[in-house]
């Protein structure tokens, strides 16, 4: 019992970021462990209607602490900045023209009996198109200030990221409202009877980059930003 109260006083974010294995438990859930990472486990299993006991006896079970994968939460912040780069940055630069383009296929193609693709596409194109000038910020003004951190005097520190930060966050909410918004029109990426091979692929990679952004603004929102601001 006193193991559980531990856990459910503990928030999404740091459960993650303790063992990003965990983050798979919250997907099946349904608990939003990067813009909602600030939630306690507590609160988020109440407004889940969860029963919080099971929850934990999921965590215990379902993380077996062998095969615990590399953390990305205890690189140092110039080297955290350099993973979100490498990882995440890289894979959306790729994917995000990749879906556009099966987006397109997939709405001449089936558009007319399938009139939520439309939607689809209209929410998604403005959603590609932030998220693609939100890492031009981090990349040119945000990240370069992190990696330098250490030889900023510690009163120049805190004013000169707690804005960025704050756009960078209220622009990671924008793009859950996204994120959000995709599922509902594909009835959670559950394809057609009709659907060709083009439309399951579609699926499938809007599935993936749920997942990743998850991961993505996890490290941010959750690790990487409060540790630079509590330098």
């Amino acid at each position: 019992m006193r193991f559980e109260m531990i856990l459910a006083e503990k928030t999404l974010g740091e459960l993650v970021a303790e063992n990003p294995s965990r983050s798979r438990l919250f997907e099946k859930l349904g608990l939003d462990y990067c813009c909602g990472g600030k939630r306690t486990l507590g609160h988020a299993c109440e407004a889940k209607q969860l029963f919080l006991d099971e929850v934990v006896s999921q965590l215990q079970s379902e993380v077996d602490p062998s095969t615990v994968e590399e953390n990305p939460a205890e690189l140092p912040l110039p080297a955290l900045s350099d993973h979100i780069e490498a990882t995440h940055h890289t894979y959306l630069k790729q994917e995000l023209p990749r879906i556009s383009g099966l987006l397109a296929k997939v709405v001449k193609a089936h558009g007319r009996t399938h009139p939520f693709l439309i939607e689809l596409q209209q929410a998604y194109e403005p959603f590609r198109d932030e998220l693609e000038q939100h890492m031009f910020k981090e990349e040119q003004v945000l990240f370069p200030w992190i990696r330098q951190i250490d030889s900023v005097p510690v009163a120049e520190q805190r004013p000169a990221l707690s804005g960025p930060i704050s756009v960078m966050e209220a622009e990671h909410e924008s793009a859950g409202e996204a994120l959000e918004a995709f599922r509902y029109l594909t009835d959670s990426y559950q394809a057609p009877e009709d659907a060709c091979g083009t439309f399951r692929a579609l699926y499938d990679a809007l599935a993936t980059l749920e997942r990743d952004m998850h991961q993505h603004v996890h490290l941010e929102n959750n690790v990487l930003f409060p540790r630079a601001l509590a330098r």
